[in-house]
């Protein structure tokens, strides 16, 4: 073990100290890196089982029902009436094993959780409720879908029309999707929780000095703060309002699938520091964190969600659509699936193991009104 581990550390060196432009083996090896780095880090990038490892090791510190009562109470609970989320009825009837959660990372300033405020950041978490498998997906909020009553739109702006309901919907009359639930983080609060952990190491690269800069102003104006540009490459200590800037950087290459990827990132070195904060530490940071999060899932239905939480395996980690290009309409860039409904099929089979999956009606009918749009 302490061989494979010192064989790890010097490949991490020999990538570390390769040039700016690397040749086309290191360019392999630092893929290969990237890659495995990201499957390890699924779990660990999953709003909800970020929020909820929390509130379990308060649990295994206090060993108190009434006390884990007490912090989920923190949570803005929103109710919704599930019957006025669209659900395809064939679509609810052949996933009725499987439970997808909505997560949704809001562009707000503050906790305000209803429509008016984009979801910058989409996932969906699928769990199959036999074999306790999931998978997550996240969708690229710039996707050019339909939205009930606006039409064909930024699938960011469902969250911003009409709260958490119009965005479920959404996703599930796009994709042939059965949610109802949904947990959101107000994105912001990644600031705070950076600096309660005492910061985040990360490498910035030349392209992104060039953006998160920006960022940094923004928010220093937002926040009343005097917070340090980043003037070149190199690796950074980043403070809350660095790592938010960071993570909202999306006119690199790669775009919005970078940008997302950033998050994950970021989320996932704030998972580590927070499995090496104290029993105080942690209780510290699940009253900071808690109020800050959104969800129609009810305290009860969380309790009942812990004791599973140690059971599950999280087998897949990807981004939707597959097959995207980005254009310009109206002035304004999206990106547009360039066949809706052959990437619903592969999604269904990649998410739910389905062979030769046929989409609705409604998904063929987007995906036609998609077509002549942009023709």
């Amino acid at each position: 073990m302490k061989k494979n581990i010192a064989n790890k550390n010097n490949k991490n060196e020999e990538i570390k100290n390769t040039t700016i432009k690397p040749n086309n083996e290191v360019k392999d090896l630092i893929a290969i890196e990237k890659k495995k780095k990201r499957r390890k880090s699924i779990l660990k990038t999953l709003l909800i089982i970020f929020v909820v490892f929390i509130v379990i090791d308060v649990i295994l510190a206090t060993s108190g029902y009434f006390y884990l009562k007490s912090k989920l109470s923190k949570i803005q609970y929103v109710p919704i009436d599930k019957s006025q989320i669209y659900i395809d009825e064939a679509v609810k009837s052949n996933l009725a094993t499987y439970r997808n959660i909505a997560l949704f990372g809001i562009d707000a300033r503050k906790d305000t959780f209803s429509k008016g405020y984009r979801s910058d950041c989409i996932m969906i978490l699928s769990l199959n409720e036999q074999t306790k498998e999931a998978k997550i997906m996240s969708l690229y909020r710039d996707s050019y879908l339909d939205i009930d009553e606006y039409g064909l739109d930024k699938v960011t702006h469902a969250y911003s029309y009409g709260g958490p309901k119009l965005a479920l919907s959404t996703l599930n009359k796009n994709l042939d999707l059965n949610i109802t639930e949904f947990v959101a983080v107000n994105f912001d609060t990644v600031r705070t929780v950076v600096d309660k952990v005492g910061g985040i190491d990360m490498h910035i690269t030349k392209e992104e000095t060039k953006y998160i800069n920006g960022y940094i102003d923004e928010l220093n104006r937002i926040y009343k703060t005097n917070t340090k540009h980043i003037t070149k490459e190199g690796d950074y200590k980043l403070n809350g309002i660095q790592a938010l800037s960071y993570a909202r950087i999306r006119y690199t290459e790669g775009g919005d699938y970078k940008r997302t990827e950033r998050m994950r990132d970021v989320l996932n070195l704030v998972f580590e520091k927070v499995k090496h904060l104290s029993i105080p530490e942690l209780n510290d940071l699940a009253d900071e964190i808690l109020p800050h999060v959104s969800t129609n899932i009810t305290e009860n239905e969380i309790m009942a969600m812990i004791p599973q939480v140690a059971s599950i395996n999280i087998t897949d980690n990807f981004g939707f659509p597959y097959h995207k290009k980005g254009q310009m309409i109206n002035k304004v860039y999206y990106s547009v699936p360039t066949s809706l409904e052959d990437d619903v099929k592969k999604l269904h089979k990649q998410l739910f193991n389905e062979d030769d999956y046929t989409p609705s009606d409604t998904v063929q009918s987007i995906d036609k009104k998609i077509d002549k749009k942009i023709k």
